[in-house]
């Protein structure tokens, strides 16, 4: 393994310079890239995130020296400056299909006008140079990811499903206590709509159990000031305790109110434990979760209906049912071997150039 320092110094003004230059063209970058491919003669050059210091002159420069150029879609990187289509907390698309100027005028990338500034040339500047065309595959790691870049007309017959994987744990025996959430604290992942299920719980409360919130975020003191009886917050965590935390569940929550990239990858780990997951019907959740096989699906806002659901989960062997679909689901989708597997064949389209 082969690696280099690409981050350049930013303390200094001529730092800051420097950065902004190589996130529009590195040339550095592109000469390393273009170097390791011709002494290494390798045959693919996988890019994962090319911001801020790198840029996509490196996909014209693996190319040109011969290696097959694969970029994986991880979010909305190339059509959105902060890759979230999200702004102030809430759905925003007014730059996909376009140059995307209201991303610097709202300092969407990093809260930065410069930044925001430097990333909005780039793409700018590479899209009417055709960088992207450099690329033989593009990996999304969903199908509503891929239908929303090939939308716009981006890489047109380039772009394939490549979904995340989680590594095996220790399957969950029995059925599990409470509900847990684990992820940032921010309004649009939607954690105020769990604690407007748990308040309004009434005689279900019993049932339901406590509901565990795991992670921090600038939402975390307006949730814990709001959060009713049965509610616990216990921040960050070590990562070695989230595999336990999954485990003791009867079934994780991702009430998400924006379109989500990927199938997160909390919900990965759950399948991989044995637990079922209560998710929101937006962006590629619903390519994962699947209705009352593997969990169950809840319009994002519908507090009422997180309720119920959480109920349902708590009654007879439900969630245990549930959570086998699950477990079913990540070894044939989304275990390590159906990760090699998916890469594998990835690399054999690029290197084919079909």
């Amino acid at each position: 393994m082969t690696t280099w320092e690409a981050e350049p110094e930013v303390e200094t003004l001529a730092g800051q310079a420097r950065a902004a230059a190589d996130a529009v063209w590195s040339k550095r970058a592109a000469r390393r890239v273009r170097s390791l491919v011709e002494q290494r003669s390798i045959e693919v050059v996988h890019a994962h995130n090319l911001f801020p210091s790198l840029s996509p002159i490196v996909l014209r420069a693996a190319h040109s020296a011969g290696a097959a150029v694969v970029v994986t879609l991880h979010n909305y990187r190339y059509l959105c400056l902060p890759g979230t289509l999200i702004r102030q907390g809430r759905p925003c698309d007014v730059c996909v299909g376009h140059v995307p100027w209201r991303g610097v005028v709202h300092r969407c990338y990093r809260d930065s006008l410069a930044g925001s500034a430097t990333i909005a040339t780039s793409l700018t500047l590479h899209r009417s140079l055709s960088s992207f065309d450099a690329v033989d595959r593009f990996a999304a790691v969903s199908g509503f990811i891929r239908e929303t870049y090939e939308r716009t007309g981006f890489a047109p017959g380039r772009v394939v499903v490549k979904p995340n994987f989680a590594p095996p744990v220790p399957v969950r025996d029995g059925p599990g206590e409470g509900f847990v959430y684990l992820g940032r604290l921010t309004p649009e992942k939607g954690v105020d709509t769990l604690l407007d299920a748990w308040r309004g719980a009434g005689d279900l409360a019993a049932h339901l159990g406590v509901l565990t919130i795991v992670g921090g975020g600038p939402q975390e003191d307006e949730l814990r000031a709001m959060a009713p009886p049965g509610v616990r917050f216990l921040g960050d965590v070590p990562a070695e305790q989230v595999p336990g935390l999954i485990r003791a569940a009867r079934a994780v929550m991702i009430p998400s109110r924006w379109e989500e990239a990927a199938v997160p990858r909390v919900a990965l780990e759950a399948y991989a434990s044995g637990v079922a997951v209560i998710s929101s019907d937006r962006g590629a959740l619903p390519e994962g979760v699947i209705d009352d096989e593997t969990g169950m699906l809840v319009p994002a806002d519908d507090a009422a209906g997180w309720r119920e659901a959480a109920a349902a989960m708590s009654v007879g062997a439900t969630g245990e049912r549930l959570g086998r679909g699950a477990l079913a689901l990540w070894r044939e989708r989304y275990g390590p071997e159906a990760g090699l597997e998916a890469l594998e064949a990835l690399y054999l389209e690029a290197t084919t150039r079909s």
